[in-house]
């Protein structure tokens, strides 16, 4: 295996098509056809991925959405194959990896969305010595590129003779020794640092000018790599679509690669007004989805897929070219919400940006993956269940279906099956070839399959037949369950736990874990040697009172006016409810106060409920509602304990299923 592509008298192939017939030694001898008037069914077959960034597995009307509008995506499903069941990772970045490598995110090491930070040096530890006394396990770190050493799938097609060429978003790598032109592909139109442009999906796209340095460009949003400026408003959706059609042409008499990842429909949504408008009006018959910007988005990612299709169609290559639709995660369902904290400083600071979202898209998010639950970012169904349709002219049925289980570390190899080519010996692969299932003459092998994401919200899952599990690392307060049982069949939403009704199942998923994590992942969560395990007041700071900790309750006695508990541990957005088990002999008013996130003060009004306690022995549950707008900073509980102490068993605040809670019982 070559890293880097055949050489041949001091010269690189580059898009000619050559075979390697031998290699003896240092020797590589090589044949290469000229072939450029035969006819494309001669040939191995083209190969085609068109990659849709933050497409949910709703978000297209092949796939079942009644307010998207996308013509072409189902045109392609008519004559495709189209997955019920495909996975990615929930975030990008280790998806795309997972594609190049044919690796789990575990294994290569790029494990969340960092591939637009500088790289590690090489003696980084991924496995950080230290963490917090309040975190109980050291995390691993994720890579922020994808390895030089590994061979990836564009040098494996390039070195059986393809041009390949990648166009769009990378992030798999910041700087030039780990952009794409050295993973394997000949031409590359892309800009880091990635997710996309800065700021823009309009040219002038922010490109660094000539001769000037990072440096001097420091502070200004500057992108470096291979992307030009177009016209003024050229759209970089069509952009990137013409420079992936203008390479197919060029390349039509040879078998080629083309590596088409899509900006869309990622932050920071750019849309074309025109159609954006016609969504405006649009209400979705299900209720379900409704955002017309993403629905521009995807009506412009939709064309582009059609443009390519019509290319392929022209010049007579569809019958001989694989094209692959797919998706890196599951659909954004966080961002630009009310309450979101980086939503509140962008509309302090009066984002354009922001200003055009509330313009036409008011509160919603992105998207919504219903039935699915939650979304990107997430490692329920909604972060990793996506779109997948594969056409194989002649092996594949048109406008078929398959619920098999798949995921990206299956392209690579299932590319290479399609094509002819064998498995290069010193890449380990982890994925299986789709071939059977897409020519249905078999099915899937392998038992499992796994995601393994440990950031965020660190878990892990596996899925075999129906069933999935979901491990997390340490339980979170939003998730207090670690361990989460479904069966998917009759649950596609995962709203009922079974992992306390099926200890036999649970006990076998939880084998399949332990097997992976000791076969596959190269850094695991380890315990954090300066774990302090945490106390019931932390969170918690007094002012103008102590306390005293008993068996059953805290004691808080005054020591000044207004005594009261302060904490900023509740971040979740309003409104809230909160619940206090409270007692105090001689009775007495108290109140919870609030301020916002990006207030300096406490306001002197409005931000405030009182309650009252009653005198008396018996404990008493104080439910009180607080109209929170936005996301609070900082809460204080005043207490009625200036004339007697206060004694307390829980404090209780919730917002949906969200909770933040102390116990002293």
């Amino acid at each position: 295996m070559l890293k880097g592509g055949f050489v041949f008298q001091g010269q690189r192939l580059g898009c000619s098509w050559g075979r390697m017939l031998t290699a003896l030694g240092a020797v590589v001898v090589l044949i290469v056809s000229e072939q450029s008037g035969a006819s494309a069914s001669d040939r191995p077959p083209n190969v085609v991925l068109f990659l849709v960034d933050d497409m949910g597995w709703r978000d297209s009307s092949a796939y079942g959405s009644t307010y998207y509008e996308t013509p072409q995506m189902e045109r392609f499903a008519a004559t495709a194959l189209r997955f019920t069941d495909a996975y990615a990772v929930p975030l990008c970045s280790p998806t795309r990896a997972s594609i190049l490598t044919g690796q789990y995110s575990a294994r290569h090491g790029v494990t969340s969305a960092t591939g637009h930070l500088a790289p590690q040096p090489q003696d980084f530890a991924f496995l950080p010595e230290t963490a917090p006394p309040n975190q109980p396990l050291l995390m691993p770190i994720s890579r922020n590129y994808l390895p030089p050493e590994q061979y990836t799938l564009a040098e494996a097609l390039r070195d059986q003779g393809y041009c390949t060429g990648h166009f769009g978003k990378w992030h798999l790598g910041v700087t030039p020794p780990h952009w794409p032109e050295q993973q394997g592909f000949d031409a590359a139109w892309h800009c880091e640092p990635s997710a996309g442009p800065p700021g823009a999906y309009f040219s002038p796209y922010g490109v660094l000018p000539p001769g000037t340095t990072r440096a001097e460009a420091k502070g200004k949003k500057y992108v470096v790599g291979t992307i030009t400026d177009g016209a003024d408003g050229e759209y970089i959706t069509d952009r990137l679509t013409d420079e992936a059609v203008a390479f197919i042409e060029k390349n039509h008499d040879q078998p080629f690669f083309a590596n088409i990842w899509h900006y869309g429909v990622h932050g920071p949504w750019g849309h074309k007004e025109a159609i954006t408008q016609k969504f405006s009006t649009k209400v979705d018959p299900s209720g379900r989805q409704g955002n017309p910007i993403m629905a521009s988005m995807l009506a412009s990612v939709d064309e582009s897929l059609g443009r390519v299709l019509d290319t392929l169609d022209r010049l007579g290559l569809a019958d001989n070219t694989l094209v692959i639709f797919y998706s890196d995660n599951g659909g954004n369902v966080h961002s630009n919400v009310p309450g979101a904290e980086k939503t509140n400083r962008a509309e302090r600071s009066g984002s354009p940006m922001l200003a055009d979202w509330r313009k036409w898209a008011g509160n919603q998010p992105p998207t919504n993956n219903a039935p699915l639950r939650e979304g990107k970012a997430r490692i329920y169904e909604g972060g990793q269940r996506v779109p997948l349709m594969i056409r194989w002219p002649g092996r594949t049925e048109p406008g078929s279906t398959s619920n098999a289980v798949v995921g990206p570390i299956d392209l690579y190899p299932t590319i290479l099956d399609c094509v002819g080519a064998e498995r290069p010996a010193g890449q380990i692969i982890d994925g299986e070839s789709l071939v059977p299932v897409l020519t249905r003459v078999g099915s899937m092998s392998r038992r499992a399959y796994f995601t393994w994401f440990p950031h965020l919200i660190p878990a892990v899952s596996v899925r075999e037949g129906s069933w999935k599990l979901i491990r997390r690392f340490q339980p979170h307060p939003d998730y207090p369950e670690v361990r989460e049982l479904y069966n998917l069949a009759t649950d596609i939403g995962e709203t009922h736990n079974l992992a306390a009704r099926m200890p036999d199942k649970l006990a076998q998923l939880d084998g399949l874990i332990d097997r992976f994590i000791d076969e596959i992942v190269a850094v695991a969560p380890q315990p954090n040697p300066t774990y302090r395990p945490p106390g019931p007041l932390d969170g918690l700071v007094l002012r103008s009172c102590t306390t005293e900790l008993t068996h059953n309750a805290a004691t808080f006695t005054a020591t000044g006016s207004q005594p009261f508990l302060g904490t900023a541990a509740v971040k979740m957005p309003g409104p809230l409810k909160v619940m206090l088990t409270i007692r105090n002999r001689t009775g007495g008013q108290g109140r919870i106060q609030w301020k916002l996130t990006g207030e300096s003060d406490f306001p002197t009004a409005g931000q405030s409920v009182e309650y009252r306690i009653e005198p008396g022995d018996d404990w008493q549950t104080v439910q009180l509602d607080l109209p929170v707008e936005g996301v609070p900073s900082v809460f204080r509980i005043y207490l009625p304990a200036e004339q007697s102490p206060t004694e307390m068993q829980m404090i209780r605040f919730s917002a949906g299923s969200k909770v933040r809670q102390w116990q002293f019982d």
